[in-house]
């Protein structure tokens, strides 16, 4: 099942874009007043983060009802109108599954507990538990009710792993994917999809935390391919992604190779870890440019060997922002914003775009730690504490890494809190809201390259089905590739720095044709000299 590799997708997460009601946190009726916004952009599909009934331990990922709108958000009938008006405006949809775990406040659990021992099979219950370290730390077992039993739970304790070995806990998860899907939705993008595959016997693993006892297992492709035969298979242009965790390029190929049908793509987080010291993530250093360089090349040219597909991004609600992370943006915040948009949508697989990219936020520059509401930047500052480090110290930490970042509410125009909501916002809005912000952004350089990106991507096959291959590979300052497409070539070059530099250009791009820059005047002659954090695409003779 091919899908269409011209499409741009755009990241909602709803509890940060648009309130109607008044009460702090974004909803369903803010997303359909904004539908007019995204259509000017160009983008042909929304993902959105989970809207489900939730306790929201976890934002809305730890689910207790799959197929219901929490109210927070709105109604199934908000729901409804917002898929039809998208239509109207060229804009499908893309919804979050969580089908790894669900809430213990669901009732499949609830009924587990109350030992109902049918739904006990949905639950990985054992009598004694592994060395397992949870992804949100501590054990990753806890017991289960009263029993002498524990439950599986690689995330937070009120998050239980579901048992894909029962064919009733598949039968009821394909069930929750068909009732969206014949609710005209055109896409899913699936929560840790490469982690449901577990071992039959479940065993200590030392090994990083126990990681490789259940990622990626032979049978997670099983699992995908009946999924895919039993609901969106059949459906042309079916847009599925898979948000692979500690993945690797061999098995993202078997993920996403259209022949062995089961998704169309896959995240992989590995560049966005260039910036943490010794792999840890509450750390401070800059980013390692060329471990970075050497990820996409590596992706890029192994994902286009293997006939698999990449989902390009730079941020999203997990992720502080890209702007932030990788330029200096007090003195090229417009220059950098663009290179970095056109560094992934320019290059081989499907490009994402994450809320307030387009008008080139950034990270909210928070005073106090009363300013944070994720639960893993507190557990985290606590742990710093603990360690011996600074209160300030510890800030400054959580300040370039937290979640929070990428969560501030969406800056509309330079009202109170941004024209996000009339009343108290859940989060924080960022400092820069009243000079970034979609009324004062949107005839500027970064909104409208955005635009001219999306255009040319379904105008130039080759930037849609061209190849990949990498160019310039040893350079310190430059991320290079070119594209390949029934004989037609082009250039990709990408300047990550503030400073100058000069490049001499293979013989078949001297004097070529630019495609986009984003500074105006471009000199190609047999060399080219890139300004601070330029962008330039050159067609080959």
């Amino acid at each position: 099942m091919m899908i269409d590799k011209t499409k741009v997708v755009y990241q909602i997460y709803p509890k940060s874009y648009k309130d109607t009601t008044g009460n702090g946190v974004g909803d369903l009726r803010g997303i359909i007043e904004k539908l007019p916004y995204l259509a000017e952009l160009g983008i042909d599909m929304i993902w959105l983060n989970p809207f489900y009934p939730s306790p929201q331990r976890d934002n809305g990922y730890d689910i207790s009802d799959y197929t219901a709108v929490n109210p927070d958000f709105g109604t199934m009938a908000d729901f409804e109108e917002m898929v039809r008006l998208g239509k109207s405006h060229g804009i499908d949809f893309m919804l979050d599954m969580v089908l790894n775990h669900c809430s213990t406040d669901h009732e499949w659990f609830q009924k587990a507990l109350a030992g109902d021992t049918f739904y006990q099979d949905f639950f990985i219950l054992r009598d004694h538990p592994t060395d397992w370290v949870s992804k949100f730390g501590g054990n990753a077992w806890a017991p289960f009710g009263e029993t002498g039993k524990y439950y599986l739970h690689l995330f937070d304790v009120t998050q239980a792993d579901l048992n894909w070995r029962n064919p009733h806990v598949r039968e009821e998860l394909f069930k929750v994917v068909n009732f969206w899907k014949d609710k005209g939705v055109k896409g899913f993008r699936f929560d840790v999809i490469n982690l449901i595959g577990k071992d039959e016997v479940l065993e200590d693993c030392p090994i990083n935390d126990g990681k490789p006892a259940y990622t990626d297992r032979p049978i997670n492709h099983d699992y995908l391919r009946m999924m895919n035969n039993a609901t969106f298979g059949d459906q042309e242009g079916f847009m599925t992604v898979g948000e692979m965790s500690a993945t690797t390029v061999e098995n993202c190929i078997l993920y996403t190779d259209p022949e062995r049908e089961e998704l169309s793509m896959a995240f992989n987080f590995h560049h966005l870890k260039v910036d943490y010291q010794d792999g840890q993530k509450w750390t401070i250093k800059d980013f390692d440019f060329n471990e970075l360089r050497s990820l996409f090349h590596t992706w890029g040219e192994g994902m286009a060997q293997g006939n698999g597909w990449n989902a390009l991004f730079w941020t999203c609600h997990d992720q502080p922002r890209a702007l932030s992370r990788f330029v200096d943006t007090d003195k090229f915040r417009e220059e950098g914003a663009t290179m970095l948009a056109a560094s992934i949508h320019l290059s081989r697989g499907t490009p994402y775009i994450y809320q307030g990219e387009e008008i080139g936020m950034l990270d909210p520059d928070f005073d106090a730690m009363d300013d944070y509401v994720d639960v893993e930047s507190l557990n985290a500052y606590q742990i710093m504490l603990d360690e011996g480090k600074t209160p300030e110290k510890a800030l400054s930490i959580i300040k370039t890494k937290s979640r929070d970042n990428a969560r501030t509410p969406m800056q509309w125009d330079a009202s109170d809190n941004a024209g996000f909501t009339t009343g108290t916002p859940w989060l924080k809005v960022g400092k820069t809201y009243k000079e970034i912000n979609v009324e004062n952004q949107k005839d500027g350089k970064i909104f409208t390259f955005y635009q001219e990106l999306i255009k040319l991507r379904k105008e130039h096959a080759i930037i849609a089905a061209g190849d990949y291959k990498a160019a310039y590979v040893n350079h310190n300052q430059v991320y290079a590739f070119e594209r390949e497409h029934e004989g037609q070539k082009l250039l990709v070059l990408n300047n990550f720095y503030g400073n100058e530099v000069e490049l001499e250009l293979p013989s078949a791009y001297q004097k070529g044709q630019t495609l986009i820059s984003n500074y105006e005047e471009v000199e190609i002659t047999d060399k080219v000299t890139l300004k601070a954090y330029q962008t330039l695409a050159i067609f080959g003779k």
